[in-house]
């Protein structure tokens, strides 16, 4: 929530500083003799300044949360360091005593040596405890204790504060709990850093790009890894589109086609193609055509409802504009309704390989020995998450870089999209 929030305030006062001070400024082009802008989406074009605030905030953000060292701001991050509190204890006699809990809080994967404990008189002896940044540690004071066995036996106060079973207590740098089972358990104060098995500082999953780029990950380099991962996405999708697009034509043109095929797709659009990987599996086997079944799936409703969608949608002037000069039904094809269809092809195909995307790491956790989702799974397996992430990462550059591919072949096969 601390996160969202400081993004949106982010977005926020971005959006206005850059308001301000672009503002005077004439606009330049084609959109600036436009008398309407508001809903033509022609005239929408991306802000440069807010595309790299957003792509610096997010940075900034990710190395705030995890005490990167390539920021300059940091959230308060856990607790590190010396620290101690006392507890008070009381036998069956009645008598009571105090005694020290000294602490060392310590960096994950650090191995310091246990504090020294200084002797005392009296029943209650001191103790002390390593403990790691983030986590917790439960204390057994009471084996310290001359009496502890007995059952008048039991703690009552932490610094002072009385304290029961099952209630816990504030103490300098952290918390202190008393479990049902009168043992002391010890919380380090935590910030609001993220724990480094929940999400990597960016230099940590740069150098693991590195690492994996020059020496590989599982007997396979990583560029193996991306380009099988590439290549099934690719027959996949290219598949599903020579498939679903010609039956999508044929749904809008014949009242049969679409009755016949139309429960079929509504039916099957809604079903994730997670759900058909056991399917897939019992039909097609673990290798190499499951995976390529499962994301023909995955692109075949999306490619079919876009060309449906784009044949549906042309208008009916132009039908009978292009009957009136004489074109036949072949040349209406061709010149009518594939031009004017291609929009709607090109929104569901930048759809479709989003959803290919998403769906190769699932496909690939079948059998799979090379693959940027087999890598990303067996990693998860072993906690690496900065493994994870670089994966992550990779897939969303390289599904950008097709998606800008795509953009820019739409603008030179439809260029009158959006002026007309």
């Amino acid at each position: 929530m601390i996160i969202l929030t400081m993004y949106i305030a982010i977005f926020v006062g971005a959006y206005f500083v850059v308001s301000l001070l672009q503002r005077g400024k004439d606009a330049k082009g084609f959109n600036s003799l436009k008398t309407v802008t508001f809903g033509d989406e022609s005239a929408v074009t991306p802000n440069r300044a807010a595309a790299f605030i957003s792509v610096i905030t997010i940075f900034l953000i990710w190395g705030a949360f995890t005490d990167s060292k390539l920021v300059p701001l940091h959230v308060s991050g856990p607790f590190v360091g010396a620290t101690s509190f006392t507890y008070t204890a009381k036998n069956a006699a009645g008598d009571t005593g105090q005694g020290k809990v000294s602490i060392l809080v310590h960096k994950i994967g650090d191995r310091p040596e246990k504090p020294a404990v200084a002797a005392q008189e009296g029943f209650v002896q001191n103790d002390s405890i390593l403990v790691g940044a983030w986590r917790s540690k439960l204390i057994n004071v009471k084996r310290n204790d001359e009496g502890y066995k007995e059952d008048g036996y039991q703690i009552v106060a932490i610094d002072g504060r009385p304290i029961k079973a099952g209630e816990s207590v504030e103490v300098d740098d952290g918390k202190v709990a008393l479990t049902e089972k009168k043992s002391l358990n010890f919380t380090p104060k935590k910030g609001l850093q993220l724990e480094p098995i929940w999400m990597p500082a960016p230099e940590a999953v740069v150098g693991r790009f590195i690492e994996i780029a020059q020496q590989g990950y599982q007997n396979f380099s990583l560029w193996e890894h991306l380009g099988w991962s590439l290549i099934r996405v690719i027959v996949g999708f290219v598949i599903g589109a020579l498939v679903g697009i010609p039956l999508g034509y044929a749904m809008g043109l014949s009242g049969w086609f679409r009755g016949w095929f139309d429960p079929i797709v509504e039916f099957m659009r809604p079903v994730p193609p997670l759900a058909l990987i056991p399917l897939v599996i019992i039909w097609f086997g673990i290798w190499e055509t499951g995976k390529i079944v499962l994301l023909f799936l995955a692109s075949l409703w999306i490619m079919t409802i876009a060309a449906r969608a784009g044949v549906s949608g042309i208008n009916i002037s132009k039908v009978h504009a292009a009957y009136s000069l004489g074109a036949s039904k072949r040349q209406l094809m061709w010149h009518v309704i594939v031009p004017n269809s291609l929009p709607e092809i090109f929104t569901g195909a930048r759809v479709a390989m989003g959803v290919c995307w998403g769906t190769v790491v699932a496909a690939e956790l079948v059998a799979a020995q090379k693959g940027a989702g087999m890598m990303i799974i067996a990693a998860s397996k072993f906690q690496l998450t900065d493994i994870v992430l670089m994966g992550i990462i990779m897939i969303g550059i390289i599904g950008y870089g097709i998606d800008i591919l795509m953009r820019k072949t739409e603008r030179w096969l439809v260029p009158w999209k959006g002026k007309h």
